[in-house]
């Protein structure tokens, strides 16, 4: 190395080394061409293009991992978009079958609450109906006994105005009568 030191202190500066034959150390393209052969050399010496392959090759190498490591993680996540699709798709077909088996069930509430209206209002209007027959028997009954008692009390004004004093007692003493003997 010191050797080259020393030999690159000699060698002449640019400005005197313009002009000459190819293979003198004043001719600059020889210089030139000599320095590179020696770096070239001293890359060699040094083992420098082995230590580049080196680590061309740690580079390929964990490249070559990577591109592994994606791949795998590329099937995985493939893999797990088959199963969520798988998934999804299992989801949709069940929320379809709820969705049809909740129509069916509202459906068949819908036909029973009409079932059940129409018993309701059959059941409203059997009571409105027993209303009313009630009302008029209870209005008959009320003719009826208005009736009687105004037909009692014609046939009292009657009898009154046409019996006598003690025709009057002898009917209350027949009445007495037959009282005492349907008690007895």
């Amino acid at each position: 190395m010191k050797k080259l030191l020393a030999l690159t202190a000699l060698l002449p500066t640019p400005a005197l080394a313009a002009g000459g034959p190819f293979f003198s150390l004043h001719n600059t393209n020889f210089v030139v061409l000599l320095a590179f052969i020696l770096f070239i050399a001293v890359l060699f010496y040094f083992k420098v293009p082995g230590m580049l392959g080196g680590l061309l090759d740690k580079r390929a190498e964990g490249i070559q991992s990577e591109l592994d490591e994606a791949k795998a993680l590329r099937e995985e996540a493939q893999t797990l978009l088959a199963s969520y699709e798988r998934k999804q798709k299992e989801v949709a077909e069940q929320a379809d079958r709820i969705v049809a088996e909740a129509k069916r069930e509202a459906e068949a509430a819908a036909v029973q609450a009409k079932e059940d209206l129409k018993v309701s209002i059959a059941r409203r209007l059997q009571s409105a109906e027993d209303q009313i027959a009630s009302a008029e028997a209870a209005a008959v009954r009320e003719v009826r006994d208005r009736a009687v008692s105004v037909a009692i009390a014609a046939a009292a004004e009657v009898v009154a105005a046409k019996t006598t004093a003690a025709d009057q007692n002898s009917l209350i003493d027949d009445a007495i009568a037959q009282v005492k003997d349907k008690l007895h």
